[in-house]
């Protein structure tokens, strides 16, 4: 398992070469071919025991973060966020601007107005580094800049908890199958960039290597927190992997979602349904790219993603693992196939 690596290295979107180099260093001596495309995404083919067909298991790279878009007069500096990040979640947070830290600072509770204790807007956050003034802040930092969390990966009890693990689990996964022998049928390998400023990456891949079936590895919200109530929860820790039948922009093809729930089944592997709808993944990109690849979604549960720590259980990222190496390892996905 990879997860610990991935988790701590820095990729928001755009800037994925960090995480896209550890991966490739590591999967080289396992891939019959490899290489990087115009956009950034990492492609690896691993030959399978038949070349009749070829699947495609994706990943994403990147994970939310921030970017610098002002230099104040005080030292501070403005951002704006890259991907979906509420501020709610990193006021007070520590940050890393290249080799720079600072922290995400808010005006105090017992200084506030009335009616002003509501969560603020961007434009009205800061992040102190130390700087005296403007000059010497752009000395250091220059607008563009990404802002990253420094979250340490940590495993406690049945738990790990860390940043990035939306999808930085996803392609621990991609690694762990890679690294484990050889597929049923050619395999593609894509960890891609940009999915979570618009599924840039995953849109470029399918008429690249041509696949006849998808499956995207996702790490998804869990609902199962105290401020929901249980209608409103999308997947539950400790449920095994989601298998996701329907997300924004896109009804999963039945012949796919199938095949993952009856070889979960046939396996006596624990799984559960996503169970809303919101949110995309590049699953959609691949539907709707070149020919319209049959492409099914499985995740791994986690809660608080898309902010500085996130929770995930170690038996679902296990779980998800082992209906993977069924699908892609054994070639159940065999019966995805559209004649």
């Amino acid at each position: 398992m990879y997860l610990k690596e991935l988790s701590e290295l820095s990729g928001i979107s755009g800037d994925e070469g960090e995480v896209r180099d550890f991966i490739k260093s590591h999967m080289a001596s396992y891939a019959d071919e490899m290489w990087v495309d115009n956009v950034g995404n990492l492609l690896i083919l691993k030959k399978g025991r038949e070349s009749d067909k070829k699947v495609l298991i994706a990943a994403h790279m990147d994970e939310v973060g921030m970017m610098v878009v002002r230099i104040n007069e005080d030292g501070t500096l403005g951002v704006a966020p890259v991907g979906g990040l509420d501020m709610r979640v990193c006021l007070g947070k520590r940050v890393r601007i290249g080799d720079v830290h600072g922290v995400i600072g808010y005006k105090a509770i017992h200084l506030q107005k009335k009616m002003e204790d509501k969560f603020p807007a961007w434009r009205d956050v800061k992040v102190f580094c130390g700087f005296k003034n403007k000059d010497e802040a752009a000395e250091n930092v220059k607008l563009g800049d990404y802002v990253y969390f420094t979250t340490t990966f940590e495993e406690k009890g049945e738990y790990f908890s860390g940043k990035a693990f939306d999808d930085r689990g996803g392609c621990s996964i991609l690694m762990d199958l890679l690294s484990s022998g050889e597929p049923a049928y050619d395999t593609i390998f894509a960890f891609l960039v940009q999915e979570e400023t618009g599924l840039r990456g995953s849109s470029v891949v399918v008429e690249q290597v041509k696949p006849d079936v998808a499956i995207v590895v996702e790490t998804t919200t869990a609902g199962d927190v105290p401020e929901l109530e249980e209608y409103r929860w999308a997947t539950h820790l400790g449920d095994g992997p989601a298998v996701t039948f329907a997300h924004r922009g896109y009804v999963v093809d039945p012949r796919v979602f199938q095949t993952i729930v009856e070889t979960a089944e046939k396996a006596g592997i624990r799984y559960q349904y996503k169970r809303r709808t919101a949110g995309g993944t590049d699953a959609f990109r691949f539907a709707r790219s070149a020919y319209g690849v049959p492409a099914g979604v499985v995740s791994i549960p986690c809660r608080y993603i898309h902010s500085p720590v996130s929770l995930m259980r170690k038996d679902d990222y296990h779980e998800t693992l082992k209906l993977m190496q069924l699908l892609v390892m054994k070639g159940e996905v065999k019966k995805a196939w559209r004649n």
